[in-house]
């Protein structure tokens, strides 16, 4: 067992928790301070609950009480079902408002355990422990949480800071290939949207980003983490800049709701949505053309699609209209000024969109 190689502090106005990254690390060390006599409900999924729920159980061997809710794997399960599912089993088990939640998992995982911390009792601790890169840089680490709509994605939640993420990059190890593409997706985000030398990084270490070396995954997490921290602490309940990390989100979530949620997965659905963003971007003479093909090349060798699946524009911008960020019925998007420059706006032509929307579909050659 190894300590952190990464020690990191989120502070927000509501509160204050480490992010912990390092390699084969020791949980109980890490857990023992949050967890110690307290009852702690482990919340996790089938795949996942083979390969590190023992672990975890181990690590928490002074606690009062130890409870485990195995969730089927995958986003079509992230809804209202599954959640009260969580809640019943907190109440039947005889779980108190002093009670820990843990999510071990993916952001599927995180989203539903912290959505239900939010809510039980109003309000127990929470611990993330994700498994998957694309929790590990992005959703673990902020606060949000919730569940899907059949109308929408995430819009049934709530803001839940948790006590502490735990980044073990050892699970990695065990991510399937398309699961790390998806996590990449993330990583692409937070260079594009306000980090240009780290999207020049990206260039040169993305080959040993999908080979998982230790140092240069480490970094790579540290780095989004850093970004995502510094966003909250700013706007922890976005009203403003945080909503820049919605960057292709607008595009993706409509993929996602086209497809049917779990179909694409939600890294896929942001790739393909990151291109349409910055094609938009261009067509508003924003983004050079060399950028717009830097950004689709380093797409495209993460393993992600670059092509929207909804081939009809017009079904495409009416499933954007359920997006959050929708304001007076006018959609507002994550655009780049440039390469590490993003900014939210509703001041487009909407004959540049269905353009955009044409053309990143596949169907226009």
């Amino acid at each position: 067992m190894s300590s952190p190689i990464f020690h990191l502090d989120v502070s927000v106005a509501s509160s204050s928790y480490p992010i912990l990254i390092g390699e084969a690390m020791d949980w109980q060390s890490c857990l023992s301070e949050l967890t110690q006599n307290r009852q702690v409900m482990i919340v996790t999924n089938v795949t996942v609950s083979p390969l590190y729920l023992q672990k975890l159980k181990t690590a928490l061997s002074t606690v009062q009480k130890l409870g485990v809710f195995e969730l089927p794997d995958g986003e079509s399960y992230k809804n209202s079902e599954s959640y009260l599912s969580i809640l019943d089993q907190l109440m039947t088990s005889g779980f108190n408002r002093d009670c820990v939640v843990i999510a071990l998992g993916g952001g599927v995982v995180g989203d539903m355990a912290g959505f239900a911390a939010a809510t039980f009792q109003r309000g127990v601790d929470f611990i993330q422990i994700p498994t998957t890169l694309l929790a590990q840089v992005d959703s673990s680490v902020g606060g949000k949480t919730g569940i899907n709509h059949p109308l929408g994605k995430n819009m049934i939640g709530a803001f839940k800071q948790p006590k502490l993420v735990l980044i073990d990059i050892q699970t990695l190890n065990t991510l399937p290939e398309r699961e790390l593409s998806a996590g990449i997706s993330e990583v692409i985000k937070y260079a594009a949207i306000a980090d240009r030398d780290f999207f020049d990084w990206l260039e040169i270490h993305l080959d040993s980003i999908m080979a998982l070396d230790a140092k240069t995954i480490s970094e790579t997490i540290y780095r989004c983490c850093q970004h995502k921290a510094q966003i909250v602490a700013e706007d922890e309940f976005e009203q403003g800049r945080r909503a820049l990390l919605n960057f292709g989100h607008t595009f993706g979530h409509a993929i996602e709701n086209h497809q049917g949620y779990g179909k694409w997965l939600h890294g896929e659905a942001v790739g393909a949505g990151m291109v349409q963003a910055a094609d938009l971007s261009y067509r508003l003479g924003w983004l050079e053309l060399s950028d717009l093909d830097r950004l689709k090349v380093l797409i495209q060798r993460s393993g992600l699609p670059v092509l929207s699946p909804i081939h009809q524009p017009e079904l495409a911008l009416e499933l954007m209209q359920r997006d959050k960020k929708v304001k007076n019925g006018q959609i507002r998007l994550i655009l780049l000024r440039s390469l590490g420059e993003a900014i939210l706006t509703k001041d487009y032509e909407a004959d540049a969109l269905l353009k955009t929307l044409q053309v990143t579909s596949g169907a226009e050659s």
